[in-house]
């Protein structure tokens, strides 16, 4: 329910309901009825409270949960939380469907698995990561005196 993420997003974020109910203009009160679940928010005060926090007001309203029922903050404009995957003891992912819709990603598409010891793993499509290789090298070899090749 919106109440959750109401919630979620203000604590996440650091402020108080007086504070989120001053940037949206309306009393602490009214705000603090939206987090009880008493009343809700019109869709003009949904869209002002999705840009403060740099949301869609789809994500807004919409409450997501992991498979343990855990809620999970709706994720900043353009990010997605796409669920959880299991891995097997061979080390295979089932990508969730939505996130094969969302990204295009088709039966016998190649992905690149990207690393960070610090923050984890990502996936990113072959051909994208190889534009973007292809690109920093030609901008790479504009940089070299012409003697020197890539």
């Amino acid at each position: 329910m919106i109440k959750d993420n109401l919630i979620l997003l203000r604590k996440l974020n650091g402020y108080s309901q007086e504070e989120i109910a001053e940037k949206i203009g309306i009393s602490r009160q009214a705000y603090g009825k939206w987090e009880k679940g008493e009343t809700i928010p019109d869709i003009e005060k949904c869209d002002l409270l999705a840009s403060v926090y740099g949301i869609t007001i789809d994500s807004l309203i919409h409450t997501e949960k992991l498979e343990d029922n855990t809620l999970v903050p709706p994720a900043p404009r353009g990010k997605h939380i796409l669920g959880t995957v299991t891995i097997s003891n061979r080390g295979q992912i089932v990508i969730p469907k939505q996130a094969r819709d969302l990204f295009g990603i088709k039966d016998k598409d190649r992905l690149i698995v990207l690393g960070d010891e610090a923050e984890g793993i990502a996936l990113m499509k072959e051909k994208v990561f190889m534009d973007r290789v292809n690109k920093v090298m030609k901008l790479a070899s504009k940089e070299l005196p012409d003697d020197i090749e890539c």
